[in-house]
């Protein structure tokens, strides 16, 4: 099968959209942006990555922010415009992106050269279907995936954590309450694992994870959660707080080119991780330039 827009040409950044050929019942092929560029002179890393906004809500242009950063790690990125609750509840959202992850699997030697790793990212609610998708591979033989990347991921459907009581009366945990009860409109649906993944008792054999969250997060305890049993598993996990980072996750959502204190942070985290597993080391070592010079490089085209 064929993609509608052209895939990503060495050394030419991608800024391109189209739709990823799906058989998905109930709704359209998913649309996709590219962003970053495929290396010439080696494996490229290829993130599939899926935008925040409670599931309800977001678009390819507020997954700007991460997708963009994610590229200026040294990745060609791929953010799906997954189908949105209320009219497409679960699993269409997590369906949907193991689709695309098969698709991307499948030209993998086009998007980022023969070898390349392919990983899932994701941020709030995307970080949710990435960890789900994550979990899909996992189940269902394939495709092998070298990480997921996870900021500030909606885990826990009960929403019962010590920092999120802490902001239970504010207007984001209200979004997010009813964002899961138009993803979960059944609640037996709360209790499945790649509708919540902190429920779920089988977490060995997942791809190395770097997840990241702030100090005043909302979603910080489940996240924590998350990596620590993940971790307990038997899987590498990289877990970071990141320094300087405020109004996590609702910054995370936004357009590409926005600049915030902490994005050097989570380029460095983003970078190093690409870098230290052992089938991404090969593209991303070829890099001489630290990831804070990336960004630069990047913001200036």
């Amino acid at each position: 099968m064929s993609f509608s827009a052209p895939a990503p040409r060495a050394g030419l950044d991608a800024a391109t959209c189209g739709r990823v050929p799906a058989d998905l019942p109930d709704h359209p092929a998913p649309s996709v942006r590219f962003y970053g560029r495929r290396r010439s002179d080696g494996p490229t890393p290829i993130i599939v990555h899926f935008h925040g906004g409670a599931f309800n809500s977001g678009s390819l242009d507020s997954g700007g922010k991460v997708g963009s950063l994610l590229a200026a790690a040294g990745a060609v990125v791929l953010s799906v415009d997954y189908p949105l609750a209320p009219a497409h509840p679960f699993p269409a959202a997590a369906e949907a992106g193991y689709a695309v992850l098969e698709w991307a699997q499948r030209n993998r030697r086009l998007l980022g050269g023969r070898g390349s790793p392919l990983l899932v990212a994701g941020e709030e609610a995307g970080g949710n279907i990435a960890a789900a998708v994550a979990l899909m591979a996992r189940d269902r033989g394939g495709p092998e995936l070298a990480g997921q990347i996870l900021l500030s991921p909606m885990l826990d459907a009960c929403m019962g954590t010590a920092s999120m009581r802490d902001a239970h009366a504010s207007e984001q945990a209200t979004l997010w309450a009813d964002g899961w009860k138009q993803y979960l409109p059944c609640y037996c649906d709360a209790g499945h694992p790649y509708a919540a993944p902190l429920v779920n008792t089988r977490l060995g054999g997942l791809a190395p994870m770097l997840l990241l969250t702030a100090r005043d997060d909302p979603l910080r305890d489940e996240a924590v959660h998350y990596a620590r049993r993940v971790r307990q598993a038997g899987v590498r996990v990289t877990q970071a707080i990141v320094a300087g980072a405020t109004d996590w996750p609702a910054a995370l959502i936004g357009a590409a080119g926005v600049p915030a204190e902490w994005d050097d942070e989570v380029l460095a985290q983003v970078f190093t991780f690409l870098l230290t597993h052992p089938s991404g080391a090969v593209s991303v070592a070829r890099s001489s330039a630290p990831a804070a010079m990336v960004r630069s490089s990047t913001a200036r085209e």
